[in-house]
């Protein structure tokens, strides 16, 4: 995908380059930070998987998968067995999204890792392949997933559609085909394949369905690449046709982006949760508890709050009353709450419905007003808090620039797996764990090394029984 210097810009023909791209990455031509940053997306995506496995909405997957059947091939991260590839798939991508806890690109406007790393570990699992064949597909898929959501531009996104079903459709089937080594004809393929499927509304956010798109993008991708393997066909110009996958669900389709930036990663830019709620609400969080910290600040005395973030925030996870845990993950009024009372720590059960019936946080909810913005970065808030005494404090929040220092970023990450997968699996399993995924290039059989993440535990643990033990 080069443009020739000085050459007029060509306009190119997005599935195939995009095909050629992913038959394209090989283990051995990635650079060292580019490998070293998906180890990093592994581990937190697998820590927020094990912890989500306890959620109710993967719980039903299990069962739904466990009254299906199907070839016991790859594990359920959690506890629960083993089930098919496409299965796995399904309930581990859903259980990976569903606390809303998992990492964030922007490039994509979604979740890139959710969906592809399913897919990824299902394949490997149950094709007895390599670590290196992991870190090569995953790279892949995570790359086509920001190449395409550049190529979508903002309109798909702003339209109602969820990126992380939609885009990770395409993610998941790139890094499949990478794996299984199709040529870019196959590949080409298995990206129509994954297209006609591809789906996912934003209007089902803070429902149970949410999670549901990440399990079905990686299902469904996964199955795009098996298919073309065997030979299934489909159109191989999806991305480009008459009534393809941009022709019906984008206004700004952009091709001429794919040849912007040819050597550039995006994964580097991977943004981590340190909240377990929609990363439109973090900035505001992080200006409210640094107002919380203002030795001028009283919670009780607090008037009304004005809460300006980007204008696309609106319909993300503007949800002023949620009723439910899911619901307050998407609430800004609420996560301002949280913030003002400090209560915003990171740990996962101020999320669960038994915990919502706060006074408190409620008083500073419903004194909140959310204005959009349409010249804000893209994860940025503006906060003012006016108190009863006349005073007015302000804080702002960023939380849309990437970690450049990657040792310290994976300390951060090793903590947070610690707090999310520690009470179900025990310290000794959750340690061997990290040290599988930190290692994973030397693994010449990945399921068997990330054997305890699968094991069945006497622990149970509470649902969703992290907390915020670590680094911030």
């Amino acid at each position: 995908m080069r443009q020739t210097a000085g050459r007029k810009a060509e306009i190119p023909h997005v599935t195939h380059e995009l095909a050629r791209f992913t038959v394209g990455i090989r283990y051995e031509d990635l650079p060292a930070a580019v490998r070293f940053m998906a180890h990093q997306c592994l581990l937190d995506w697998l820590g927020v998987t094990i912890a989500g496995s306890r959620e109710p909405l993967a719980l039903m997957l299990k069962a739904e998968a466990a009254e299906e059947g199907g070839a016991p091939r790859a594990m359920l991260f959690g506890g629960g067995g083993r089930t098919s590839m496409g299965q796995a798939a399904l309930v581990n991508g859903s259980a990976g999204h569903a606390l809303d806890f998992d990492d964030v690109l922007g490039a994509m406007t979604g979740h890139a890792t959710a969906p592809v790393a399913p897919a990824v570990l299902a394949l490997a699992e149950g094709r007895g392949l390599d670590g290196r064949r992991v870190i090569a597909g995953m790279v892949a898929g995570i790359e086509v997933e920001a190449r395409l959501g550049r190529v979508l531009g903002d309109s798909h996104y702003a339209k109602g559609w969820h990126a992380t079903g939609t885009i990770g459709a395409f993610g998941a089937a790139a890094a499949a085909a990478n794996m299984l080594g199709l040529d870019a004809a196959r590949t080409a393929c298995a990206l129509g394949i994954a297209g006609t499927q591809a789906a996912g509304l934003k209007s089902m956010f803070g429902t149970m369905c949410k999670p549901l798109h990440a399990g079905k993008a990686a299902r469904n991708g996964l199955m795009a690449a098996t298919l073309a393997e065997r030979g299934f066909t489909s159109r191989d110009d999806v991305l480009d046709c008459a009534q393809g996958f941009t022709d019906t669900q984008t206004a700004t389709f952009q091709p001429e982006a794919l040849l912007e930036e040819p050597d550039r990663f995006h994964i580097l830019d991977t943004l981590f949760k340190y909240h377990p709620a929609c990363y439109g609400t973090h900035a505001t969080i992080e200006a409210c508890l640094a107002i919380a910290d203002n030795p001028a600040f009283d919670a009780g005395d607090v008037e009304r709050v004005e809460v300006k973030v980007p204008a696309k925030a609106l319909r993300m996870c503007n949800i002023a009353a949620p009723q439910t845990g899911l619901e307050a993950k998407f609430s800004l009024a609420y996560n301002a709450g949280l913030g003002l009372t400090k209560k915003a720590t990171g740990a996962l059960d101020i999320y669960f419905d038994e915990n919502l019936d706060q006074p408190d946080v409620h008083a500073i909810r419903d004194r909140v007003s959310v204005e959009g913005s349409g010249n804000m970065p893209k994860f940025a808030a503006d906060v003012v808090v006016h108190l009863g005494n006349g005073v007015a404090l302000r804080g702002t929040g960023d939380v849309g620039t990437p970690a450049r220092d990657l040792d310290r970023q994976w300390e951060k990450l090793q903590g947070k797996f610690r707090a999310l997968a520690t009470s179900l699996l025990g310290a000794e399993a959750a340690e061997a764990l990290i040290k599988t995924v930190g290692n994973l290039d030397a693994a010449g059989d990945v399921g068997a090394a990330l054997g305890p993440a699968g094991a069945e535990t006497s622990r149970g643990g509470l649902r969703g029984s992290g907390s915020a033990a670590y680094p911030r």
